[in-house]
């Protein structure tokens, strides 16, 4: 993607369901489950590189001995940098105490992270700042066993303000507002009534408060726990927790938004926000991994026993188009084809801007992410030039030379590496002329292949802000002096915020939005945007299920196509020789590439949930007023 977003998270939980004395003799390591977690989590960095951390919970420990052990890291690679500290500590240990390399039992009274129940978590902040304290696992502690609570998640809430407001009526005093925070401490919450209950009950039967805790461990209500705390909810989220003496849980919110996948086998169960981690970590087939349904959870009991169980409604599925677009690893075999289908149907589009001229067109992809759906679209390209080859014999009939129809059959679509991304340019000059020179210099290009009489065809992901599309690519790529340059998104314009995870808050940032806007201007309907802030300011009072998503009016008087002539116009600076055209997947096809991911509310403006009505809302006031804050 030209214009680096960034995106929610990822989580990954190992539950080892078999004595650690089994691994080490198996795999001949106690550390398996440690090992199992940072390929989990390595094999996720594309999904947070602000920060990571882990947690893990023995089971077997006695009183007095530390049972919970936690390292985070917001440092430039902080899955490398959480391991390097869980390693030293572990290596320091051995270094005191080098015969016991081979004592699994007293490891695991004795040193940090040699658990049986794992929690992980790689991050893009999108909520806080990136300091430490908002770096997950979150921990919340007691001397109970069972109240102390780790949470991890991928998620956004959109309605953090009524959650806190909901806590505090409850009487606690949250010690800051977070969206994680406040739902940890929901969960807590609602965990400690249950113990309580539960205490009560133990009580009543005549035990002693020490034989209590074994009662409150087994009978426990997680989902019980869960459907109290997610009540009022309003984002997309998958949420993980452990609680200290053992159980664990992963929640996915009701509409599907945000992914997970899980495994279970005799050995181990395992949760991850994409299916081709576990597949590969653990050596699976895919149809063995499961995909965990909307508004349930994933419950693991302290005795190993894994169950899937409804917490909430089940809404309309919406999961996350982004996820097979761009931010989930394109080596999962469903992600793999439908971009690839994405690069397909949008060819027709491309061969309509090219007059059908395959011949005099180099086909391209900005690097890294669109070189899937650059398949896709070479494919279809090979498809119309075969058609035009077959027509070309067949209209010669018997007149052709052998020579000839060898030439015809010869030709092949040109795809060529053209963008080159180079390694990430620091800016060390402060004025932005200066800036804005290097940043020109981000891509650099191969030259010789474009003749003048080209068309240059360029596929990226998406196209969200255009500013690295107009101050490097359009400039490298006309340097090649083709006639035309025609730059293509696999997603459709991106118009609205996100508010489930996705970093793109402020609707300002849009270029299909500054597009919309200009147009309103050429065409003396401005005052369409003064009448939307009026209606959004009118809904500030209402509730979140009462809001109407009036910004859909900016773009309502026109087409898609002359939204992307526009962007188009506004790429193409003074110096720029070559023509540009923009071109946009449409919603329909889209919808028709990702048939299980219908989650479109950045192209559409349909929000799954009423907060999402809430921060479109608010973010269009925001914009109108010059208000650069987030929109939640």
């Amino acid at each position: 993607m030209s214009d680096a977003i960034k995106h929610e998270c990822g989580i990954a939980l190992v539950r080892l369901k078999k004595p650690l004395q089994f691994y080490k003799d198996k795999y001949g390591t106690a550390f398996y489950g440690l090992n199992k977690m940072y390929l989990l989590m390595e094999k996720q960095h594309n999904r947070g590189q602000d920060g990571a951390g882990l947690a893990s919970v023995k089971f077997n420990v006695e009183p007095g001995q530390r049972y919970i052990s936690r390292v985070r890291s917001n440092k430039s690679q902080p899955i490398q940098h959480v391991f390097k500290k869980i390693n030293e500590r572990l290596n320091g240990v051995f270094e005191k105490n080098p015969d016991k390399l081979d004592d699994v039992s007293w490891q695991e009274q004795n040193m940090p992270y040699i658990g049986n129940l794992f929690l992980g978590h790689v991050r893009y902040g999108t909520f806080g700042k990136n300091s430490m304290e908002s770096v997950h696992p979150f921990l919340r502690q007691s001397n109970w066993k069972h109240q102390n609570l780790i949470v991890a998640g991928n998620f956004n809430m959109t309605n953090s303000m009524q959650l806190l407001e909901e806590l505090i009526e409850l009487g606690q005093h949250p010690k800051e507002f977070t969206d994680t925070v406040t739902v940890m401490e929901k969960i807590g919450h609602f965990l400690e009534e249950e113990v309580a209950d539960l205490y009560q009950q133990a009580k009543e039967k005549g035990m002693s408060k020490f034989e209590a805790s074994p009662y409150i461990e087994e009978h426990l209500n997680i989902q019980r726990i869960l459907q109290r705390s997610s009540k009022n909810w309003d984002g997309g989220y998958a949420m993980a927790g452990l609680m200290g003496h053992g159980d664990a849980f992963v929640l996915r919110d009701p509409n599907g938004i945000r992914p997970t996948f899980f495994y279970e086998d005799d050995e181990v169960v395992v949760v991850a926000s994409e299916r081709p981690v576990i597949q590969t970590v653990f050596n699976v087939k895919l149809e063995e991994i499961k995909e965990l349904d909307r508004g349930h959870a994933l419950i693991i009991k302290k005795n190993g026993k894994a169950s899937v169980e409804q917490i909430l409604e089940q809404r309309e599925k919406k999961s996350c188009s982004f996820e097979r677009i761009y931010f989930s690893r394109g080596s999962d075999a469903g992600i793999y084809q439908e971009r690839k289908n994405l690069g397909k149907y949008v060819f027709p589009q491309v061969l309509e801007s090219i007059n059908d001229d395959i011949s005099n067109t180099v086909f391209s992809f900005i690097p890294n992410t669109a070189e899937t759906s650059f398949y896709g679209m070479t494919e279809a390209a090979e498809d119309v030039l075969n058609k035009q080859k077959t027509s070309k014999i067949l209209s010669g009939q018997r007149a052709l030379s052998a020579e000839k129809v060898t030439e015809i059959l010869s030709e092949r679509p040109r795809f060529e590496k053209i963008a080159i991304k180079d390694a990430k340019l620091r800016t060390f000059i402060a004025d932005d002329n200066s800036r804005d020179d290097l940043v020109a210099h981000v891509y650099d290009v191969t030259y010789g292949v474009v003749k003048s009489t080209d068309n240059l065809v360029v596929i990226d992901d998406s196209i969200v802000r255009g500013t690295t599309l107009k101050k490097s690519i359009i400039k490298i790529l006309d340097r090649l002096q083709p006639k035309k340059i025609v730059i293509v998104s696999s997603a459709p314009q991106i118009r609205y915020p996100d508010c489930y995870g996705i970093d793109m808050a402020r609707i300002g940032d849009f270029i299909a939005f500054k597009a919309a806007l200009e147009l309103l201007k050429d065409t003396n309907q401005y005052h369409i945007v003064d009448e939307v802030y009026q209606k959004c300011k009118n809904q500030v009072n209402d509730s979140d299920a009462e809001i109407v998503n009036y910004v859909k009016e900016i773009y309502a008087p026109f087409k898609d196509q002359e939204i992307s002539d526009k962007i188009a116009e506004m790429l193409k600076t003074d110096e720029i020789v070559a023509d540009v055209e923009v071109i946009y997947q449409t919603v329909d096809n889209l919808h028709k590439a990702c048939p299980e991911n219908l989650g479109d509310w950045y192209f559409t403006g349909d929000y799954p949930t009423d907060g999402g009505h809430r921060v479109v809302n608010n973010a269009f006031i925001n914009f109108y007023e010059g208000n650069n804050k987030r929109a939640y």
